[in-house]
């Protein structure tokens, strides 16, 4: 009788064993499944970024989830979340999200905050503004932020660098960076790759024209500004160099431009020549306050290594190709000078 109780409660509590397995395991599979079941579901090659701005909230982290992928379960994701410990903490950045990604994979990268830099690329920018709004559109930061840290003076100044010429630090190129830098980030990034591209070699090519860094960039962007062709830009720049030792106005139509607000204008004559602006180089001798455009590696390199002759006049050729006819007399330069015009005028351009 004692045997067949004793089997009894073995069975009984074996039963029970059997049932308490069964219980967990069901309930590992519902984690194994809630935790690395496919949860993103993105075009066969398609790239997707989930973008978490500063003081975002977990709903907030969701709502652009939602948005940004086909998410197919947003319980599961809102569940992996809290037995990760996901949501008190919300890391800003732009993530990266893939086809097929679980929840466990896509919570861990959040939690830690390892975000997909942006591959940032500018040029053919003239303007404080226009290079502020085309970063804004890349990044995190807003184009007035950007604006607004270009123009602080104190704190340009611990860089060496003033509200004119902080454009001076941004060579065009494509660098990575993370989405939620701000402006000040922005700019110490910047920094750093300006500070690598001042090798000492070109240190010293600047001092012997003599120039510092800055103007440097400063007449580069005139270079740049005049000409189209970059067999030209070490000419243009031996031009003005010789007009910065003789003390003669550099008389550059792109100043008067960028002083006047408009760099579509074709003929610089007239009134505008009397512009009231440091910026023009007609009125005003040597270098204007800063670049009129954000410089290029390769005017600024046409610069450091410009060309040795006696030019010190320019004018656009009759072609109006963009190409230019060089003088170092002022009779040469005038009939240069009346070939363009005569262009101009055949064509109707009158301004």
């Amino acid at each position: 009788m004692a045997t067949s109780r004793k089997h009894k409660t073995i069975s009984k509590l074996y039963k029970s064993i059997l049932f308490l397995g069964g219980v967990f395991a069901f309930i590992f599979l519902i984690l194994l499944f809630i935790l690395f079941s496919p949860n993103i579901k993105l075009e066969s090659g398609e790239k997707s970024y989930l973008l978490i701005p500063d003081n975002s909230t977990f709903e907030n982290v969701i709502d652009s989830l939602n948005k940004t992928a086909n998410i197919n379960s947003t319980f599961t994701f809102k569940q992996t979340a809290r037995l990760l410990n996901y949501g008190k903490k919300i890391h800003p950045g732009r993530y990266e999200l893939k086809n097929a990604m679980n929840n466990f994979t896509l919570i861990r990268k959040l939690r830690s905050g390892s975000q997909s830099p942006v591959k940032l690329s500018f040029n053919n920018i003239r303007t404080k503004e226009q290079l502020a709004k085309r970063l804004s559109v890349e990044l995190m930061a807003d184009s007035t932020s950007i604006v607004n840290l270009l123009n602080d003076s104190i704190f340009l100044l611990q860089y060496n660098f003033n509200k004119n010429n902080s454009v001076s630090v941004f060579i065009p190129n494509t660098y990575e960076i993370f989405w939620d830098s701000d402006a000040g980030d922005i700019f110490m990034r910047m920094l750093k790759e300006y500070n690598k591209f001042w090798t000492d070699e070109r240190k010293t090519k600047a001092a012997l024209i003599p120039l510092t860094q800055t103007e440097v960039s400063t007449l580069a962007s005139i270079v740049e500004e005049e000409s189209n062709s970059k067999k030209e830009r070490p000419i243009i720049a031996g031009l003005y160099i010789n007009r910065l030792k003789i003390d003669m106005p550099l008389q550059a139509d792109p100043t008067l431009k960028f002083a006047y607000g408009d760099f579509n204008l074709r003929r610089v004559a007239g009134a505008l020549l009397k512009t009231n602006s440091p910026y023009n180089t007609y009125i005003n001798k040597g270098l204007p306050p800063g670049p009129i455009r954000i410089t290029s590696p390769e005017a600024i390199d046409a610069v450091l290594n410009y060309e040795n002759h006696d030019y010190i006049f320019m004018c656009a050729k009759e072609t109006l190709n963009g190409e230019h006819n060089f003088a170092s007399s002022w009779s040469e330069h005038q009939k240069n000078a009346r070939k363009y015009q005569n262009a101009l005028n055949e064509r109707k351009i009158y301004k």
